[in-house]
């Protein structure tokens, strides 16, 4: 890959990985680290890209396992964090700062579907894509994710 193509799509999507990679951690550090890695593939890979959607694809599913590996480690089994999202992300608009720190409260499975549907503006079999699970189950995930975080903003 050319140093200048390189550059090009790191400009165009790191804010993409990044909001894909936080709503998967739910950690800053974490999502800066698979960001990062995220990246280093694109070097290092050989895979030839039809167009711009397919980077975008194909840089959100790194980055998704990449951060599935970080949850998988020996470290991040044994260890808790203290550190808290220090602030949400700058792409969310004041009014929907409530909205978004409800849905950073819920399961991992179930924040990171909402994360890609409503923020990122994939369809259900996108997501299964992305995320390795069937159209049904992330179906049924934006239906209970929905239903959760409702009962949370009724609270």
């Amino acid at each position: 890959m050319e140093t200048s193509e390189y550059i090009r799509i790191a400009e165009q999507y790191t804010d993409i990985v990044y909001r894909a990679a936080i709503s998967y951690c739910k950690n800053k550090n974490d999502a800066e680290d698979a960001v990062q890695n995220t990246f280093v593939k694109l070097l290092k890979t050989d895979t030839e890209f039809n167009d711009d959607e397919h980077i975008r694809k194909w840089l959100i599913r790194v980055a998704v396992n990449e951060c599935k590996n970080m949850w998988k480690s020996f470290w991040r089994r044994n260890v808790t964090s203290f550190e808290e999202l220090e602030k949400e992300p700058e792409y969310i608009e004041s009014d929907k700062t409530e909205l978004f720190s409800e849905v950073m409260k819920l399961p991992q499975k179930y924040r990171v579907v909402l994360h890609l549907y409503y923020y990122e503006g994939y369809c259900v079999k996108e997501i299964a894509q992305l995320v390795g699970i069937s159209e049904s189950n992330v179906q049924t995930r934006l239906m209970r994710a929905r239903n959760k975080l409702k009962l949370q903003l009724e609270e």
